[in-house]
């Protein structure tokens, strides 16, 4: 696979603040946008689609972020973001909560609530791993209390998170679109292992080792059990010393169920190993009982239901060209509308220095000749 690239050093000034301005046209995430440098625009962007979310690699200097309530209205992917500063620093706001992320640090935030982000003088890197809320492993309240502040990754897991991170940039060419679809598995696991570790010791998210560490714990002790098919909500009460009421309203509040949760991870695992090459020789009926589907006729409608095509067909529409980033067959296009730079988007209008970034739609003109990218048709997308 091959990223998009636009680098403001290859065009001449004039130019730069429109090209950068057509790129990031692409990002779902809307923004206006103040250049502090004016026409004099020194940035790089690399959009590497990852499933059915991407991975952003943004460097530049003085720019000022904003995306509004009305922006919000306007349109909203329902993303959640999460941004390692590599080098530099980034200043981001949101829900009245603010921090300085400094190298090695990751911040959080939610399309769906309006932020703020700003860089200085000094030049700034930063990884932006862009993601559909629904892929989220640690459930919708975890998140927003962090969003807007920060976590170190300089050691531990978080240094294993970063280093993903920074790997999947590096090697990116060299991945299939199933390699780019396990990569955002991998580290949207890892992310749910930052959280659990920083949750699980402080009050990370305002509210203490409470539910949201418990949520944390049970989800962990779900993905180490969907084996099981008698996994059910008395068993999970039971092991972590709670009642099924509490439960339930501990899954509530991150807008699903138990029940719904269970069944989401093993078909989302299901669905992984279908689309994965290393598995084609695998039997359906072996996949389905690895997590949790010991009858094929019960797999066959669960699955069907959660994707819209039966088992075999999904496995056979992964191997053919044409799928999807995240493996799903049917679901993306190349250059899809909509699948540009994360988050931390810039851009300008001509001697503004600033500008409403507009999303959904590809960039032209001189952004096209800047863009380099293997396949003519554009980087793989995802849904």
């Amino acid at each position: 696979m091959r990223a998009l690239v636009v680098d403001t050093a290859e065009l001449a000034e004039p130019e730069r603040a429109d090209v950068w301005v057509e790129t990031m046209a692409m990002a779902e995430v809307t923004q206006r946008v103040r250049f502090l440098d004016g026409s004099a625009v020194q940035g790089r962007i690399e959009v590497l689609p990852l499933g059915a979310g991407q991975l952003s690699v943004l460097s530049h200097t003085a720019v000022e972020a904003q995306r509004t309530p009305k922006l919000v209205r306007q349109s909203d992917p329902e993303m959640y973001h999460a941004a390692l500063v590599t080098s530099g620093e980034v200043g981001i706001e949101q829900f009245r909560q603010s921090t300085l992320l400094r190298q090695g640090d990751v911040g959080f935030f939610d399309s769906s609530h309006s932020f703020e982000t700003f860089t200085g003088e000094i030049p700034t890197r930063t990884l932006i791993l862009q993601f559909p809320k629904r892929l989220l492993r640690g459930g919708e309240g975890t998140f927003k209390g962090l969003c807007g502040r920060s976590l170190p990754a300089g050691e531990g897991i978080g240094r294993v998170f970063a280093t993903l991170m920074d790997e999947v940039a590096a090697q990116y060419d060299a991945l299939t679109p199933q390699d780019a679809a396990a990569c955002q598995d991998t580290a949207l696991d890892l992310l749910t292992a930052l959280l659990r570790h920083h949750l699980g010791r402080d009050s990370a998210t305002g509210n203490g080792p409470g539910a949201e560490a418990m949520h944390l714990r049970i989800i962990a002790y779900i993905d180490e059990h969907l084996h099981d098919p008698e996994l059910a909500p008395e068993e999970i009460a039971r092991a972590h010393s709670i009642s099924v009421r509490y439960l339930h309203r501990i899954f509530q509040r991150n807008g699903t169920t138990p029940r719904a949760f269970v069944r989401q991870r093993r078909l989302d695992r299901c669905r992984r190993d279908l689309a994965s090459p290393a598995l084609r020789g695998v039997p359906i009926h072996a996949i389905a009982a690895r997590w949790g589907y010991p009858q094929a006729d019960a797999f066959s409608r669960a699955f069907r239901s959660y994707t819209g095509m039966s088992p075999r067909e999904y496995r056979a529409g992964c191997g053919e060209p044409g799928q999807g980033g995240d493996g799903q067959p049917g679901t993306g296009a190349a250059g899809e509308p909509g699948k540009g730079a994360a988050g931390m988007g810039v851009a300008g209008e001509p001697g503004t220095g600033g500008g409403v970034v507009p999303g959904h739609r590809t960039a032209p003109g001189p952004a096209g000749r800047a863009a380099r990218a293997a396949d003519p048709e554009g980087p793989p997308a995802g849904e």
